[in-house]
């Protein structure tokens, strides 16, 4: 089988596994600090009544692997799971109040990746190549085509999406500049600068929570680093014009992003765009633009509104 019908297939296996991968999975994941997503990571506080969900669920996993705590993993901070926060944050040198924010939370992640990251593993032995399904916020791992490794990853807010399509590895950097983790991954997205990069901000791995780039705990971006080199294929998975909302932005010049891109390939199917598929709103994007519309009947602009989509088939 080709590494192209295998990379298919592992397309097709890894949504379906997204879909339904269960909160307490032992799997190939790497560091799933992840989980406390799907709240967005937020504060906890001793309360009455108590704080209840993943994020206190995903705590007590977590506290409990550290040697911190040995209640029941049932999702509500109670008195027990708050001591076990204080002495956590006693001994890493934190205000031992029992708030779990930032500062605990990446303490907390890199004492867990610590000990869940025990076990060194070995490199992939065939051609890696990367896929980022922005839809659940993973990234796995391929070699040869086939499912490695996956992560939980941290992917672009509403207003500030990770671009979707085909790309490479550009270049790498260790320690990269602040915000940025441990380590740096960018890619060759024509219209800005995106990457694959650690956080220190630990607490948003899983969720909507970037200006487009893809976020790591710096443990699994330490892994994964060695095992990828400039020209290493990644592939995005996505909604290119907004994957958590179903309208469309209005476009105009000097537009950027996967959307763009998307108008480009189907302007020029049609022979109204000549340029480069670039993600770029340029001059001749606008022409082709302003001669869609009139040849549509839309009324005379330079946009592309909801008639324009439409009539592109989207």
């Amino acid at each position: 089988m080709s590494i192209g019908k295998k990379l298919l297939g592992a397309v097709v296996a890894i949504l379906c596994a997204s879909l339904c991968w269960p909160l307490g999975a032992e799997a190939n994941t790497g560091c799933p600090l992840s989980r406390i997503v799907e709240e967005n990571s937020r504060v906890l506080a001793p309360s009455d009544p108590a704080d209840r969900g993943r994020s206190v669920e995903q705590l007590q996993l977590m506290l409990k692997q550290v040697g911190y705590y040995d209640g029941p993993v049932n999702g509500i901070y109670e008195p027990m799971s708050v001591e076990a926060v204080k002495e956590f944050q006693q001994q890493k040198g934190i205000k031992p109040d029992g708030v779990v924010e930032d500062v605990t939370w990446q303490a907390l992640d890199e004492e867990y990746c610590q000990v869940a990251g025990s076990n060194d593993v070995p490199a992939p032995t065939g051609e890696v190549s990367l896929l980022v399904d922005t839809a659940h916020r993973k990234l796995t791992v391929l070699s040869d085509g086939e499912p490695f490794k996956q992560y939980p990853v941290a992917v672009g807010k509403y207003k500030t999406p990770s671009p979707v399509g085909n790309f490479k590895v550009l270049r790498r950097a260790r320690n990269w500049g602040t915000g940025f983790g441990t380590r740096w991954v960018g890619l060759t997205v024509p219209w800005g600068i995106y990457g694959i990069h650690g956080t220190n901000k630990p607490g948003s791995i899983g969720s909507y929570a970037s200006h487009g780039c893809i976020r790591m705990n710096n443990h699994n971006v330490e892994e994964l680093y060695p095992w990828v080199e400039p020209g290493t294929r990644v592939i995005m998975l996505g909604n290119p014009f907004n994957y958590q909302d179903q309208r469309f932005r209005m476009l105009r010049r000097g537009a950027r992003g996967g959307d763009v891109m998307e108008v480009q390939i189907r302007m020029q199917k049609l022979g109204f765009y000549d340029g480069p598929i670039d993600g770029i709103w340029g001059g001749g994007m606008e022409r082709a633009v302003v001669n869609f519309r009139e040849s549509k009947g839309l009324p005379r602009d330079n946009s592309v509104d909801s008639g324009v989509y439409k009539a592109l088939g989207l």
